[in-house]
């Protein structure tokens, strides 16, 4: 009987869960939150889900795995030294999990991106790693999640953990990682890029198994940039053993129920795209649309608890941006909205200016303005235009004090980080505020900005 695996990507977390049969039985690895994507997965197959494995307790989003073990009445197979409180299938490095004559699963030690983190090799005519946060396409999980004082620990860990699945395992052994799709818990910024790998292709490209040991270690640990807030939440959270996603929508708000949840200092989130938002919005929302990484930066900005509105052009906008926020664990929205900006308000409509890097330009030979780039550190350092104000959008609002007053052109590396600080540059006072919706590395240099790099610093 042939062994399939179903991928299953959730892309605005960088993140991939699987589904593996036999025809008959299934098991899943690292399933998200929302099961009912892999539930459907499992019925489309015809097969039933059997055992239910976790790599690591993921610092990234809530896990499905407790949930849908619990409805499936699967084994719930987690790393025995993890401490949780609830009941598991504890397992550790070398246990053999006999799932069924053709799934057998070895379970392999790869410490690293966590210190109980487990890899679990498909055995058989057609081997397959589950490696997790441990090897990942063309990098490794990142090994600063548990703290500054363990990093450097876990990063000598994590190269040890890739030595050891490339010297075990045969060249044509699929590597199925869980991060390295655009996750924040890769140690690089950027993956290769693949969507698919072996050891035998790792073993030609992977740092962790080209260079050696302490350039590795040097190599990963100064590459290392600012992770999502939200992070320090998720750990306590899958050690807990989640609730499943509660997707049922949520209570509908009209025009003065939004005013007074705005006036409350809550978060009205506008999922629109930036160009919609920038056409006409409801003054003091905040743009996060769903065509970028909606959560992830949402997650990251908003304080911890904050009640959340969604605006959205259709019920099924509103939906979707709630599947995305239960995935790290920010349930129940207070309410939404559906339509558009008169939908929302009787009142006069805020408008964001859009403009080019060529804009930009011709601009700043006319008169003074202040550019605002709201990268990452690491973005910064590679490229930056020569003068600009640099507050990573993570730190926005702690910085907002450092945004000097005046014209503020905001810019990012595409366009969608650069809308969500002009929103709330704008919440916060700002009079003059554009937006640069235009790509950074193909038209800042282009433009004639002077573009300098800085690698020292620390901004």
């Amino acid at each position: 009987m042939t062994t399939t695996i179903v991928a299953i990507d959730t892309p605005s977390l960088g993140d991939r869960s699987y589904l593996v049969h036999d025809g008959r039985v299934a098991l899943v690895v690292d399933p998200q939150r929302d099961i009912d994507r892999v539930l459907a997965a499992a019925a489309e197959a015809g097969v039933r889900v059997t055992h239910v494995f976790e790599t690591h307790i993921h610092n990234d989003y809530v896990t499905g795995g407790f949930a849908l073990a619990q409805q499936t009445g699967a084994a719930y197979l987690v790393n025995a030294d993890d401490v949780v409180s609830f009941d598991r299938v504890p397992i550790r490095g070398g246990d053999l999990i006999e799932v069924s004559a053709e799934l057998r699963v070895r379970v392999v030690p790869t410490p690293g991106h966590t210190f109980t983190h487990l890899s679990y090799v498909l055995e058989g005519e057609h081997p397959a790693v589950f490696s997790g946060g441990s090897l990942l396409f063309g990098s490794t999980g990142r090994p600063d999640l548990l703290g500054p004082e363990h990093t450097r620990t876990l990063a000598h860990h994590q190269f040890a953990s890739a030595r050891a699945l490339a010297r075990e395992l045969p060249d044509d052994t699929a590597v199925m990682p869980t991060h390295g799709f655009g996750s924040f818990c890769s140690a690089t910024a950027t993956t290769s890029g693949a969507t698919g790998s072996t050891i035998g292709t790792e073993r030609l490209s992977n740092p962790a198994l080209t260079k050696g040991e302490e350039a590795y270690v040097a190599e990963i640990i100064g590459g290392l940039d600012a992770h999502p807030a939200y992070y320090v939440h998720m750990g306590p959270a899958n050690s807990r053993g989640p609730s499943g996603a509660d997707l049922s929508a949520p209570r509908r708000a009209d025009k003065a129920e939004l005013a007074r949840r705005l006036n409350a200092g809550e978060w009205l989130v506008d999922l629109r795209t930036r160009s919609a938002f920038a056409v006409g919005h409801v003054p003091g929302t905040f743009n996060f649309g769903l065509d970028g990484q909606f959560a992830t930066y949402l997650g990251w900005l908003i304080p911890w608890g904050t009640p959340v509105t969604l605006l959205g052009e259709s019920p099924s906008q509103v939906a979707e941006a709630q599947r995305e926020l239960v995935r790290i664990g920010i349930d129940a929205p207070s309410a939404a909205a559906t339509g558009g900006p008169r939908d929302w308000t009787d009142g006069p409509l805020g408008h964001l200016e859009r403009a080019t890097f060529a804009d930009l330009a011709q601009v700043r030979h006319h008169r003074r303005v202040t550019v605002l780039d709201v990268r990452r550190v690491s973005e910064w350092r590679e490229s930056h235009i020569d003068g600009a104000v640099h507050v990573p959008l993570h730190s926005l609002l702690e910085r907002l004090g450092d945004v000097p007053t005046g014209e503020v052109w905001v810019h990012c590396a595409a366009g969608y980080r650069a809308s969500i600080a002009a929103s709330f540059l704008i919440a916060n006072g700002h009079q003059r505020v554009v937006a640069v919706d235009d790509t950074f590395s193909e038209h800042a240099a282009d433009s004639g900005l002077a573009l300098v790099a800085e690698s020292s610093a620390t901004g």
